[in-house]
């Protein structure tokens, strides 16, 4: 079977059904943002993520700097995302020979800003030779109290679903850096084709216009772990019945809440949280601004649903929308139109095993 066939959470799903823990001291394993284990005390929180060249990011548009501060709040974010606090982090790199030491020098500059803005130590890692490019490991280790620990499992009917900050902004900031680096090689294989070297001087100083879009690129390029939102939860005293952080697309995370919380959702389409940027540049592409705040991937915000009565909490909160409602399973997963037709929620967010 290609794996492409049944893409990366069936992949998952496929290679771990079976493993059960051995030791008491794993409380949660595969299936949520972070494994969770407890040796006493405080619950201790692990994520991993890895980041390849050509699949998770493109240093033809993409700063190495900001490369190791957005490797660092990914996985920082997982931790936020259990409702815990992130300690410490281990950093392993796969190097070709056309990365200098001042480049490393630049990944580790945008590393650190990320773990000094959440007081995250890095403790270890490892680093190896590579014959494809660049590759990152990184995990992250947080705590957090048992009774604290949030899970994608816990959501109940009538809860209220929320999510922080915009959609689809993130995604847009990509397809901006795509259309972008299409057209210079566009222009670059046509002055090859022409023999015009002088062209082709003026080329590699190419600087595309960005103005008025640079939030898009900020949001795709310079990720940021939303560990405000849970200060502002704690401080109101909520806590969240389940949470996900939305990095493969609101879709995708809101039917993983479903489908391990056994419940179902209806979501309002007036409600989602839209940048002008984000509508501007779907409009100048020609796609559709609510497929792109559904699906689009890498925000990094937070969704998470609470209990119906503390509703008069959260209207409190900054940058955080009531987007919808969970309901019985039996009534499916439902995206409700502006103009009132209903529409079942589909997974076509970010799947890198996927065809």
């Amino acid at each position: 079977m290609d794996i492409s066939q049944i893409g990366e959470f069936g992949l998952i799903d496929r290679l771990t059904k079976d493993l059960k823990p051995r030791n008491a001291s794993t409380v949660q394993g595969v299936g949520d943002d972070c494994a969770v284990l407890d040796y006493g005390g405080k619950a201790v929180l692990v994520t991993t993520d890895m980041l390849m060249e050509g699949v998770h990011f493109d240093l033809t548009y993409t700063d190495l700097r900001n490369l190791g501060y957005k490797s660092a709040m990914v996985n920082i974010s997982d931790v936020f995302a259990m409702n815990g606090t992130p300690r410490q982090l281990t950093v392993s790199l796969a190097l070709s020979k056309r990365f200098t030491v001042e480049d490393i020098e630049l990944f580790y500059e945008g590393l650190r800003a990320a773990c000094n803005k959440w007081q995250v130590d890095i403790v270890g890692g490892d680093t190896t030779s590579s014959y494809t490019g660049l590759a990152i490991s990184i995990t992250c280790i947080g705590e957090a109290s048992r009774e604290d620990i949030v899970y994608r499992h816990g959501a109940r009917e009538t809860d209220l679903v929320c999510v922080t900050g915009d959609l689809g902004a993130a995604y847009m900031g990509l397809q901006l850096l795509e259309r972008e680096k299409s057209v210079y090689y566009q222009q670059v294989n046509e002055a090859k084709r022409r023999g015009d070297r002088r062209a082709l001087k003026e080329l590699s100083d190419f600087q595309p216009d960005f103005a008025g879009k640079e939030y898009l690129l900020q949001r795709q390029l310079k990720a940021e772990a939303r560990g405000d939102i849970i200060a502002q939860l704690r401080e109101a005293g909520i806590r969240p019945t389940a949470m996900i952080d939305v990095s493969d697309g609101l879709s995708s995370e809101l039917i993983h809440i479903c489908t391990q919380s056994h419940v179902g959702c209806r979501i309002f389409e007036k409600n989602l949280p839209v940048d002008y940027q984000t509508a501007v540049m779907a409009e100048e592409l020609n796609m559709n601004v609510t497929t792109c705040a559904l699906n689009g991937g890498e925000d990094y915000e937070l969704l998470f649903t609470v209990p119906i009565g503390d509703l008069a909490k959260i209207e409190t909160l900054n940058d955080v929308k009531l987007i919808g409602h969970i309901t019985k399973e039996s009534l499916g997963r439902v995206l409700v139109t502006r103009d009132g037709n209903e529409f079942d929620l589909k997974a076509q967010g970010w799947n890198p095993l996927k065809k």
